[in-house]
């Protein structure tokens, strides 16, 4: 039964990201009345939050762009090849603003709760402000790495100094001039963040658990004659993304030293695209994992040589080198400057594989190979990835189903776009779908236009609800298992938040697909064209 205080609207949209946004624009654009919910006091997602000194695109940055407007795509020119979060932020804004989308967003607000309704088909969404809304359609454009992980380390609550995570940087900045800083985690926030942080403080003090692999970030103005170049060939880039592995067509990036074009394959997406043998068509075939085990095996050793020659002393060097895992199992980092900051005389590197972390005092980080006096203390250990944007809110279904118990032994979503006894429920790059292993951007434009499509044809015809069917959901999930076999994300020595290893007590499974953004899109598009294979409907329609 709806409250009958509730504020009733067409959709309900949760976030204001680059997924919140664009699916603001796109259902306002089918006529509908909605509402938009976010918790920061801007709009940015990701962008917003996360403002830690370094942050920066792994994505060209013009690729890392929305396709949704012509007019869009030429009138605005991004800076830097890679740019930095400000940039980033300010094109968000802008697009905010171009497109007036602040006004459908209720800002500084957080969902608590979303309840299905079975006798009214709606849900109703209340946030922390107590307001309650109800709608038919509800859209969760929450975010893959939204949910900060903030580590049970004994002790922590009682430290005495400024503990700030990456993944919630204070918009005012953090001064660390003067200070012992500690930071832990070197994925991809530590890895950027370091070298920045190294050059203000009084004395560093990394504490790594587990090096990463990562490639050289491309700090470089976009120029003129590259930028002419992609702004006359947008359609052929956008062709190109939409049907590649990782959502890269790799026109946006400039030539190499030698004049040579440089290919995005060596980045972190192409190598997933290439490990996972994300094709552009069922056609292609199986890959050829003996040969990408070749190609990896030479790769890690480059980077091996790499690193013993950035990084002067030897067993720092050694500890810096990812030597239990393959390349390609943990998300490839960007980074800049990154192993010669550990030839600084204020940066020290604690190896936690020779004595982890035992506890946090008030004025220091205890380990087993002693103590580390630190005044302040930064987090950079990542996040409760893809399902924890949803598992933290009161999700409930069908007779009362919490969607944190359903998912508690793995995440089950058809196409990661929905889960079964949670209809009209749209999740924007679920677990299931390619989501993490491509460019956001690309896979958040696909899932809400097919979202769009979706609703706009369900209430032409008279649907009421649609939710998967618990067989189809069952084959997704086994297809996206058996998709990931063989690569190195499911490898045994691997154990990344692709799979969730980075949350204690978090299932093991593997959460994004690993089929590559051009099949998946030609998948979701024959489950639409074949009148929405794999979900039931409700309503005149179905009737």
């Amino acid at each position: 039964m709806i409250e009958q205080n509730a504020e009733r609207v067409d959709a309900i949209v949760v976030g204001a990201g680059v997924a919140g946004l664009y699916a603001m624009h796109k259902l306002r654009g089918l006529g509908l009345d909605v509402v938009g919910i976010e918790a920061a006091d801007g709009v940015g997602g990701t962008w917003f939050w996360n403002r830690y000194p370094g942050c920066r695109c792994d994505v060209p940055t013009i690729e890392y762009s929305y396709s949704f407007d012509e007019d869009l795509e030429q009138e605005w020119s991004f800076s830097e090849v890679m740019s930095a979060q400000p940039e980033i932020e300010d094109y968000l804004n802008h697009v905010a603003d171009r497109f007036d989308l602040r006004r459908s967003f209720r800002f500084s607000t957080r969902v608590a709760a979303a309840t299905f309704d079975e006798a009214t088909s709606t849900w109703t969404v209340e946030t922390d402000r107590g307001e309650r809304l109800t709608a038919p359609w509800c859209v969760m454009a929450t975010g893959s790495l939204s949910a900060p992980n903030l580590p049970p380390i004994p002790g922590i609550d009682s430290f005495a100094g400024r503990v700030a995570h990456t993944g919630l940087w204070p918009r005012e900045g953090l001064d660390v001039a003067g200070k012992r800083v500690g930071i832990i985690g070197t994925g991809s926030s530590g890895m950027q963040s370091i070298p920045h942080l190294a050059r203000e403080a009084k004395h560093l003090t990394v504490f790594q658990r587990t090096p990463n692999y990562s490639f050289p970030g491309q700090v470089a103005p976009v120029d003129d004659d590259l930028q002419a170049y992609v702004k006359a060939n947008y359609r052929e880039l956008r062709r190109m993304q939409r049907a590649s592995g990782a959502g890269i067509s790799g026109m946006a990036m400039p030539p190499a030293a030698d004049g040579t074009a440089r290919a995005v394959g060596a980045g972190a997406f192409g190598l997933a695209a290439g490990a996972t043998g994300g094709a552009s068509s069922a056609a292609s075939g199986p890959p050829d994992r003996a040969a990408m085990a070749a190609v990896l095996e030479k790769m890690e050793e480059g980077f091996a040589r790499m690193v013993r020659k950035r990084v002067h002393d030897a067993e720092t060097a050694e500890s810096l080198i990812p030597k239990d895992y393959r390349m390609g199992c943990k998300r490839l980092v960007v980074e800049i400057d990154y192993f010669e900051t550990y030839n600084r005389d204020n940066v020290t590197l604690v190896d936690l594989r020779k004595g982890p972390i035992t506890e946090i005092s008030p004025t220091s980080v205890r380990t087993e190979q002693g103590d580390f006096e630190v005044d302040v203390l930064v987090l950079a250990t990542g996040f409760d990835a893809l399902t924890g944007p949803l598992t933290r809110i009161a999700v409930r279904g069908r007779e009362g189903r919490l969607l944190a118990d359903e998912w508690r032994d793995g995440p089950r979503a058809y196409l990661g776009l929905m889960a079964s006894g949670f209809p009209n429920l749209f999740m924007i790059t679920g677990p299931g779908s390619p989501s993490v292993l491509s460019n956001m951007v690309v896979s958040i434009e696909q899932h809400v236009d097919w979202i769009a499509d979706a609703i706009a044809a369900h209430r032409t015809a008279g649907v009421t609800t649609m939710e998967p069917m618990p067989d189809a959901e069952e084959e997704w999930l086994d297809h996206v298992q058996e998709a990931s076999i063989g690569t190195p994300y499911t490898a045994p020595s691997c154990n990344s938040w692709y799979v969730g290893a980075n949350i204690d007590g978090k299932t093991r499974v593997i959460l994004p697909y690993t089929g590559g953004v051009g099949r998946y899109r030609e998948i979701c598009d024959e489950v639409a064209a074949d009148g929405y294979r794999g979900f039931a409907l409700s309503g005149t329609a179905s009737a």
